[in-house]
């Protein structure tokens, strides 16, 4: 094969590429809960030997850019055929607690190891003080759940995690999905050596990355060198938390600079260096082609600084639950903020209901930011999620809960030339009593528009208790009980806004 000719390299790229979607698929359809199966909260990725990222499905964001860590943190242990690794520990690799990867090592005909299949998966519950393993409130890493590092997983391991997980049987089942996601990409990455003979299987890989590394590289340099600098702010639950961030634009380099960010705090918007490192190789897709082979040579013209002890580079045992899912959609809206984007919601409005029968996440969507050229589409997922809705028919049956609301929230798109994508509204009634945990963004500050285009609307969080009917405005952050007939409303924010209407 030809590695030096562009047709040749994407040949390779689709092959690798359709692992990983298969990878993905196998999840999606053995999986148990309705978090994998209707949400498709899961990722999946295929490396080389080296542990290096040849290729990630176009699955989840902030998975997919902290998986190179994950698979770091195994590959210095003997591997065998058919042994597989497990890990959720954020300070091992992981990013936060209920996001469990597993990592398979593929060997040749001829047992010499080619690569490793890796996927992630955000498991509906992993223990911890409350149902659904997110609490709003949390101030130490032990009460988010099971901490996992680094470890074979096989039946005894499996039987020794779920039994500290609620619903142990569904636990129990994804993790197998996972394993069975793996196995297929394994024996595709096997198969895939035999047909390239020995030694042709890396040549491809190697070929795929420093194509997407000289891609990239093209694209920076049409960016004009110099500073860009934004900053922003967390809804931390007793005050706002600032973020910082200066990028340095050279050549066909980029930094991204968070000096001068806050000090990790007591709550959980901290987050490891692998999700800060995520959402800014998310933003490098946005501001480059994101027909650019989702591979490390793509991200390797990046450099991510954040001084360690800060909220975007935290140490153990900070908790973090809501660093992976809230903070690193603020580190995506400050990169697109310094180079003049409008900025979707800005959230991925993390919602958990649940008891000892039961546990429900979701994460809903909202209005997504104009640009130059488009208004911004309602109502989808925006920049570190990419998952989907449950459906209000899986909703209703798998829990006891009733879709009161589903609808677009008419208006809340900022105005501009080009006008923001509106929010949702989601509403549902407890039937039996259960508690709940928002991790939400964008309850106070708004998202911002750009080119003199305006903000979106905030996001509101109600409870309405039953027989009332006036409802109470809850804070982004927050943690309580419903009764039976509550309601919780959810109403996301809208896009900004691009250009002077």
């Amino acid at each position: 094969m030809n590695y030096a000719d562009p047709i040749e390299i994407r040949i390779a790229a689709g092959a690798v590429a359709s692992i990983c979607e298969e990878m993905g698929a196998v999840l999606i359809r053995s999986a148990h809960s309705a978090n994998i199966k209707e949400r498709r909260d899961c990722s999946a990725a295929v490396f080389d030997r080296d542990g290096v990222m040849v290729m990630q499905a176009e699955h989840i964001p902030v998975h997919l850019g902290s998986m190179p860590a994950s698979v770091r943190a195994v590959i210095g242990h003997r591997h065998r055929p058919g042994v597989s690794w497990f890990l959720n520990d954020p300070y091992s690799g992981g990013t936060h607690l209920p996001d469990i990867t597993v990592v398979t090592p593929a060997f040749d005909d001829a047992g010499e190891l080619v690569g490793f299949a890796a996927n992630r998966a955000h498991h509906a519950d992993v223990g911890g003080r409350i149902p659904g393993s997110m609490p709003a409130d949390s101030t130490d890493l032990s009460e988010e759940g099971v901490v996992i590092p680094p470890r074979v997983l096989d039946e005894d391991a499996i039987g020794e995690v779920t039994a500290e997980m609620r619903q142990p049987d569904q636990r129990r089942a994804d993790l197998r999905a996972q394993l069975a996601a793996n196995r297929a990409g394994t024996k595709r990455l096997a198969e895939l050596a035999r047909k390239r003979g020995p030694g042709g299987l890396g040549s491809a890989m190697a070929a795929v990355i420093d194509y997407a590394e000289r891609r990239t590289r093209a694209c920076i340099e049409g960016i004009e060198d110099g500073e860009y600098a934004a900053r922003d702010f967390l809804e931390g639950p007793d005050a706002d938390i600032e973020l910082r961030l200066t990028a340095r634009v050279e050549g066909s380099r980029i930094e991204f600079d968070f000096s001068g960010s806050a000090d990790q705090v007591a709550g959980n918007l901290n987050c490891p260096l692998a999700v800060t490192e995520s959402a800014c190789y998310f933003a490098i897709r946005v501001l480059t082609d994101p027909d650019i082979p989702a591979s490390a040579g793509a991200y390797r013209p990046v450099t991510v600084t954040a001084p360690g002890g800060t909220v975007l580079n935290a140490g153990p045992p900070a908790a973090v639950v809501a660093g992976n899912v809230e903070t690193s959609s603020r580190v995506a809206d400050l990169c697109l903020k310094a180079f003049g984007l409008a900025l979707g919601q800005g959230t991925m409005n993390n919602l958990t209901l649940g008891n000892d029968r039961f546990t429900y996440y979701e994460t809903l969507g909202g209005g997504q930011a104009a640009g130059p050229g488009d208004d911004g589409p309602d109502g989808v997922h925006v920049a570190m999620s990419n998952t989907l809705n449950t459906p209000i028919e899986a909703l209703e049956i798998e829990f006891p809960l009733r879709a009161v609301e589903y609808s677009i929230r008419r208006g809340s798109g900022g105005s501009g030339r080009q006008r923001g994508g509106d929010g949702l509204n989601r509403e549902v009634e407890a039937l039996e009593t259960m508690e709940y945990a928002l991790l939400t963004e964008r309850r106070r500050l708004a998202p911002d528009g750009a080119g003199g285009g305006a903000p979106g609307a905030r996001g509101r969080n109600l409870l309405t208790r039953a027989g009332e009917s006036s409802p109470v405005e809850l804070e982004p952050k927050s943690t309580g009980e419903l009764g039976r007939g509550d309601r919780l409303r959810i109403e996301t924010p809208g896009g900004g806004g691009y250009g002077r209407p």
